[in-house]
């Protein structure tokens, strides 16, 4: 019903002003529960929508093999080659899925430190990889998954070529 109503209708039936509806949705207030329940009749739904999964606010993010977009980094890790696979702009989840492959010349590089967790999978050769004062052998197959607040990288390369699939959860504040 609300995609049919519009907002100075949904206003009217919900007994409230119309700029405070603005307000809402421009996220420049919280409403309180008695205006959630008040914008719940006036949409016809039950209050518990407003905080349940928001099935048609979801993001779908289809990349074909070689047309994600590639990321320039500079610095110590120039020749590391990330190519962000998608993203995910719905809810409180960020989400950065890239393939990274160590080109020709790239360093070991163990300071990377970043909110959120990381997973990564190993598509191609073998690597130590450092986190915190850890050290894992990872190789084709294996996996990690870690706390990005603490420092990690790629320590040493035993075999190239190297690639893996690294993903960034981090939520929004």
């Amino acid at each position: 019903m609300a995609a049919d109503v519009s907002a100075g209708a949904l206003a009217k039936a919900s007994g409230i002003s119309s700029s405070m509806l603005s307000r809402i949705e421009r996220g420049l207030v919280s409403p309180s529960v008695e205006t959630l329940e008040r914008l719940s009749n006036g949409l016809g739904v039950p209050t518990s929508r407003f905080f349940g999964d928001q099935a048609r606010r979801t993001d779908f993010c289809h990349v074909r093999a070689g047309h994600g977009v590639l990321v320039d980094r500079i610095g110590a890790v120039a020749d590391y080659r990330y190519e962000l696979l998608g993203h995910l702009l719905s809810g409180n989840l960020f989400v950065e899925p890239y393939l990274v492959t160590m080109l020709p010349g790239a360093d070991p590089y163990v300071t990377f430190q970043h909110p959120g967790l990381k997973f990564l999978y190993f598509l191609s050769g073998e690597v130590s990889c450092r986190y915190g004062g850890r050290t894992a052998e990872v190789r084709a197959g294996d996996s990690l998954l870690f706390d990005a607040t603490a420092l990690h990288g790629i320590e040493a390369i035993q075999t190239q070529p190297v690639s893996y699939l690294s993903v960034v959860f981090t939520l929004r504040e």
